[in-house]
């Protein structure tokens, strides 16, 4: 990737409900316009987790408006960095992209006090990738 190219990451997690839109939240917070941020789900459910959304907040990022999307080889090819969260052999792989795997727990079904370690455990995990793929200048 060129220097002057912007960095895209595509955070991939089964819903799309809970930790890619955790992540793609906290890393559009962090990198603003430096990176290119999308998120997807193998089998998207209808809505955004509501403790997701709660725990969120609490941090002071709103993603209430955030829909839940399914993931496309369109997605996968347009980004730099793929980072999977528990979508298993359903993302595609193609050359040349880097592919992470972060093993977090699923926060389907948990309330709020659950979901907090896990947004806890991806902020810090964003705030490397964000120091690593896009630092300040």
């Amino acid at each position: 990737m060129p220097d002057t190219a912007m960095p895209s990451v595509l955070f991939v997690c089964v819903h799309n409900a809970g930790r890619s839109q955790m992540a793609a939240a906290f890393l559009t917070h962090l990198a603003g316009a430096r990176v290119q941020v999308r998120s997807a789900g193998s089998a998207p459910a209808d809505t955004v987790n509501p403790a997701v959304v709660e725990a969120m907040a609490e941090v002071g990022i709103d993603i209430a408006a955030e829909v839940p999307k399914v993931l496309t080889v369109e997605a996968v090819q347009a980004s730099d960095v793929v980072i999977t969260m528990g979508c298993g052999d359903t993302c595609p792989v193609f050359p040349g992209k880097r592919y992470l795997d972060w093993q977090l727990p699923d926060p389907a079904g948990q309330g709020v006090e659950a979901v907090r370690p896990i947004r806890d455990e991806i902020e810090k995990r964003i705030r490397d990738l964000a120091d690593e793929i896009a630092p300040v200048s």
